[in-house]
């Protein structure tokens, strides 16, 4: 059994350091191939660059949604709890209402809580983006270096 988890892990990376080998651009005639890939990878930091920055901008937007739900949710605790106190002095029309204040309170508190997860979505949202940026950044680096190799080689030639 062992055998056979070593043998995997051994193929999975010989089928990685292929791969990895096969994208490197080493000579004059794979420069169409590094550009091809140099474009792309150019147009996918833009693209990833706007939508961080369309995303970076739309927080405030739920930040302010959600500071507004959570203190409607907090005003709606407060006439429930007050209407909860008019209920137990009272009769069944101020229970009735007390019901409805309550109902009223348990959505405003779930608006909140989505606002609120709304938030955290956007956040990892925008970590993912960065983190994608960052692949990207790093592989245009990669490909940079390449084509400056291939440039040092047709000069010395």
């Amino acid at each position: 059994m062992k055998n056979k988890i070593y043998m995997v892990c051994f193929l999975m990376l010989i089928t990685t350091t292929f791969t990895a080998s096969a994208q490197m651009y080493k000579s004059a005639e794979d420069t169409t191939k590094l550009n091809k890939e140099f474009t792309e990878v150019s147009n996918d930091i833009a693209s990833l660059t706007a939508k961080l920055t369309i995303t970076q901008n739309n927080l405030p937007g739920y930040k302010d949604k959600a500071s507004t739900a959570d203190a409607n949710a907090q005003d709606a605790a407060v006439t429930s709890s007050v209407q909860a106190d008019k209920a137990t002095k009272g009769g069944v029309k101020e229970a009735r209402k007390a019901k409805r204040s309550s109902k009223k309170a348990f959505h405003e508190a779930k608006d909140a809580r989505s606002a609120n997860n709304d938030i955290g979505n956007q956040d990892d949202k925008i970590a993912s983006l960065k983190g994608e940026l960052a692949k990207k950044q790093a592989r245009l680096e990669q490909l940079q270096a390449m084509r400056d190799a291939i440039n040092v080689q047709l000069t010395q030639q």
